[in-house]
C-alpha cells in the first residue's frame, strides 16, 4: 500500500509546487487565475495504477482531440494542455439568438504530473472519446529480483 501513497505524492508534486511558487494566483470559482488573466482549470483527474501501466482519466467535455496537447517535459513530467476554445452552434437563419447560455465553454487548462521512476515516458498513448481523455503510460519492467545462492563450504 505504501507504493500507492508514494505514487500519489509523485503525481501531485508539480501541481503543488506551481501553487506555492506562483502565489499571485487568486482562487475564483474552481479555477486558479493569475493577474495576467490566464485561467488554468482544476479539472479532476482519476489515475489508475495497474501492473503494466498508469492510466489517467480526465473529463474534457466540448473539446476535440485536436484541441488537447499531451507532452512530457523534463523526461518525467506529464503535461496536459488545451487552449479552451469551443465553437458555439449558431442558428442558420437570420435573427437567431440564444435565449439561454448555460453550457460554459471549457477554460484553458493545464495539468502537470511528475511520473514515477518506473514510468516509461517513451511509451505514452492518449485517446479522447465521448468527452473523456484517457492517457496510458506504460511502466518499465521491474528489475530482476536478486537471487541468493548458498555456496557449499568444502
Amino acid at each position: 500500500m505504501a507504493s500507492g501513497v508514494d505514487s500519489f505524492n509523485l503525481f501531485n508534486l508539480p501541481e503543488t509546487l506551481e501553487k506555492i511558487l506562483f502565489h499571485s494566483h487568486q482562487h475564483h470559482h474552481g479555477h486558479d487565475q493569475t493577474q495576467e488573466g490566464r485561467v488554468v482549470s482544476n479539472i479532476p483527474v482519476d489515475i489508475l495504477d495497474n501492473p503494466k501501466e498508469y492510466v489517467f482519466f480526465m473529463d474534457v467535455p466540448g473539446l476535440s482531440k485536436s484541441e488537447i496537447q499531451v507532452t512530457v517535459e523534463d523526461e518525467n513530467t506529464l503535461v496536459i494542455r488545451s487552449n479552451g476554445k469551443r465553437k458555439r452552434e449558431d442558428g442558420d437563419e437570420e435573427g437567431c439568438k440564444y435565449l439561454r447560455l448555460e453550457r460554459r465553454a471549457p477554460q484553458k487548462l493545464q495539468r502537470r504530473f511528475r511520473l514515477p521512476e518506473n514510468a516509461n515516458p517513451s511509451a505514452i498513448s492518449a485517446k479522447c472519446e465521448n468527452g473523456v481523455l484517457t492517457i496510458s503510460v506504460e511502466k518499465h519492467p521491474p528489475p530482476p529480483k536478486s537471487k541468493t545462492l548458498e555456496v557449499a563450504i568444502a
